[in-house]
C-alpha cells in the first residue's frame, strides 16, 4: 500500500523508494512531455528469480498435510477385475474368501465393484483377490483428490499459495474466467511493448545533491512475459499521463496484477490466484520516474476516484486498490467507490502499513465497514499472524498473505514476475553514474506490504464471481462468513473476520469435490 508522503508527489513506498525527491519541472505542455514512437520495438528480457533473493525449500504444502490425514479410501467395497478365462464357478469361490455380499459391473467400465461383508478391510480383501489365479487385479477404492499442484517451477516459493490451500481452492474453480475483469488501480502494467520519449530535467534528491539533466531519452517497454497476451487487457487508461498508455514505470502494479492472474501451469514462473480473469491497467499513481520525467498529473484523491469510476463503467467487476493514504478524509474517493459497488464492481483496498508509524487511519480503506461490497486487508506472514507493518484498525474486514520479514522464515515475501530493479533504480547509482531506466527486463521479486495481500482477495473475489455470485455485498458476506478466525476470537481489528478461505468458501456454495 502506498501512504501519503511528506512532498507535493504521492511517491510510492517500496523497496527502493526515494524519499525526499525533488524534481524541478520546467514547464512544458503535456503533449510535450512523452511520445510513443513505436508500439512494439522490444521484447521482454525474463532473466528469472533476481539472484539477490535465492530460492529456498517450501515450508509446507497444507492440501497435501490434509490429504494424508484422510480416510484414503471408501470402506466396504474394493475394485476387482476378473482375467477374461476365469469361469462363473472360480469368481464365486474368489469373492466368498474375503466375504463378498454382491458384484456391481458399473457402465463404462471393465472391473467390478465387489461389496465387502461388514468390517472385512478393503485392503486386506484387496491382497488376497489379487493372489488369485483368476483375478487380474484388485485394489481399495482409493479417493482420487484432482489437486491442481502448478508446474511454475517457483511454485514452490509461494508459501502464500499455501496458506490459503489455493490447490484444493483451484479443484473447485480453476483460476475464474474470461469473463470476470478485474481492474488494477495502481502505478500502471506491464502489458505491452512501446518505446516512449521522455524529457527528463534536473532534480534535487536531498541529502544526496543534484541529479544532471537526461534531456530526451528513449525509454524501452516491454509486456511482462507472464502477464499473458495483449488481449487479455481491456479498456487500459493513465489518468496520471492523460492518455490511454498506463505504462508501470515503477513495478509495484505490474507485482500486484501478478498476484491477481499471473499465467499458471505453464511451467514458467510463477503462480496467480485467479490466472484466467481478463486485467484492465488503470493508471493512478505516480512513481519515481513519473515525477522525473514530468507527469502532467498526480495522485490525487480525484484522480483516484475517477479511475474507480472508470473501471466501473467499462465492465470492472473486481477493482483492486492496493494504495492509500493517511490525513484528511476522502469523501470523493468514498463517493467514488460507492458508485462502483451500486455499478457491480466490488472493492478492494490496502489496510495500510504504518502500523508502527502510529497507525494512522488509511483514508482510502476507512470506509469498508461502512460499504457492504467493499473490504479492507490487512497482511499476514508465513506463520499466520500480523505481519509488523499491517495497520490495526475497526476497518480491516479480512487478512491475506503479504509478507513479513521478521517472521524468521528466510522466504517471507510474495514473489511475482516485475521489473529487474537493478535496471528501474537508477537513482541509487548516485548523480555521476545516473542514468535512464529500462522497463524491459524482468525478474521474479519478492515484495511485503498490504499492497501484496490485497491482490489476493481480488483474486479470490473474482473465483467467487465466476462461480455465480453476482452482488458485491454477496461477495464480501460470503468470504467472512467462511474466513479462518485469527487473533482473538470473533472480528477483531487485527485480522478483521479472519483469514480468507477460499477453498472453505466454494464448497460452502456446495461445490463439494
Amino acid at each position: 500500500m502506498f501512504p501519503a508522503m511528506p512532498s507535493n508527489r504521492a511517491t510510492p513506498v517500496l523497496a527502493a523508494t526515494l524519499l525526499g525527491l525533488f524534481v524541478a519541472l520546467q514547464g512544458q505542455e503535456p503533449a510535450t512531455l512523452r511520445q510513443v514512437t513505436a508500439d512494439v520495438p522490444y521484447v521482454a528480457l525474463d532473466r528469472g528469480l533476481n539472484p539477490v533473493d535465492a530460492p529456498v525449500e517450501p515450508r509446507h504444502s497444507i492440501s497435501r498435510e490434509r490429504v494424508s490425514r484422510r480416510q484414503r479410501f471408501l470402506e466396504g467395497s474394493v475394485i476387482v477385475k476378473f482375467r477374461d478365462s476365469a469361469t462363473s464357478v472360480a469368481r464365486a469361490a474368489s469373492l466368498s474368501r474375503v466375504g463378498a455380499t454382491s458384484t456391481l459391473r458399473p457402465t463404462w467400465a471393465d472391473f467390478s465393484i465387489v461389496t465387502l461383508a461388514d468390517g472385512e478391510s478393503p485392503e486386506d480383501a484387496a491382497s488376497a483377490l489379487a493372489a488369485r489365479a483368476d483375478v487380474e487385479y484388485a485394489q481399495p477404492r482409493y479417493r482420487v483428490r484432482p489437486l491442481l499442484v502448478p508446474n511454475d517451477p517457483l511454485y514452490a516459493r509461494q508459501w502464500n499459495f499455501s496458506v490459503l490451500d489455493m490447490e484444493r481452492a483451484w479443484d473447485l474453480n480453476p483460476g475464474s474466467s474470461s469473463s470476470v475483469i478485474v481492474a488494477v488501480l495502481d502505478t500502471g502494467v506491464a502489458y505491452r511493448n512501446a518505446s516512449i520519449t521522455f524529457v527528463a530535467d534536473r532534480f534535487v534528491m536531498s541529502g544526496v545533491g543534484t541529479y544532471p539533466a537526461l534531456g530526451r531519452v528513449t525509454i524501452p517497454f516491454a509486456a511482462a512475459p507472464e502477464l499473458g497476451p495483449s488481449d487479455r487487457f481491456v479498456a487500459p487508461i493513465d489518468l496520471i499521463w492523460g492518455d490511454n498508455s498506463p505504462l508501470d514505470l515503477d513495478g509495484h502494479g505490474t507485482h500486484v496484477a501478478g498476484t491477481i492472474g499471473q499465467l499458471t501451469n505453464n511451467a514458467v514462473g510463477t503462480a496467480g490466484m485467479a490466472y484466467n480473469v481478463r486485467l484492465m491497467p488503470v493508471k493512478v499513481i505516480d512513481s519515481d520516474w513519473d515525477a522525473v520525467f514530468g507527469s502532467p498529473y498526480e495522485a490525487t484523491d480525484d484522480v483516484v476516484a475517477r479511475g474507480i469510476r472508470y473501471a466501473a463503467d467499462n465492465g470492472a467487476k473486481v477493482i483492486n486498490l492496493s494504495i492509500g493514504r493517511d490525513g484528511a478524509p476522502a469523501p470523493a474517493i468514498r463517493a467514488a467507490i460507492e458508485y462502483a459497488v451500486r455499478r457491480g464492481a466490488f472493492v478492494v483496498a490496502a489496510g495500510g502499513n504504518e502500523f508502527e508509524e502510529g497507525n494512522p487511519i488509511n483514508r482510502l480503506a476507512e470506509f469498508a465497514r461502512d460499504i457492504d461490497g467493499m473490504v479492507a486487508v490487512g497482511a499476514i506472514g508465513p506463520d499466520r499472524t500480523r505481519a509488523f507493518y499491517s495497520n490495526v484498525a475497526p476497518y480491516i474486514e479480512l487478512a491475506a498473505p503479504g509478507g513479513n520479514s521478521r517472521s524468521g522464515v528466510r522466504d517471507s515475501g510474495i514473489i511475482q514476475q516485475t521489473y529487474d530493479p537493478a535496471q528501474v533504480d537508477r537513482f541509487s547509482l548516485g548523480p555521476s553514474r545516473y542514468g535512464p531506466p529500462r522497463f524491459d527486463i524482468f525478474t521474479y521479486d519478492t515484495y511485503q506490504g498490504t499492497s501484496m495481500a490485497t491482490p489476493h482477495v481480488s483474486g479470490f473475489a473474482a473465483l467467487l464471481i465466476q462461480q455465480g455470485i453476482s452482488t458485491p455485498a454477496a461477495v464480501e458476506a460470503v468470504m467472512e462468513r467462511y474466513a479462518t478466525d485469527l487473533g482473538t476470537p470473533g472480528r477483531d481489528n487485527e485480522y478483521g473476520y479472519g483469514l480468507i478461505n477460499p477453498r472453505a468458501a466454494l464448497r460452502g456454495m456446495g461445490l463439494i469435490r
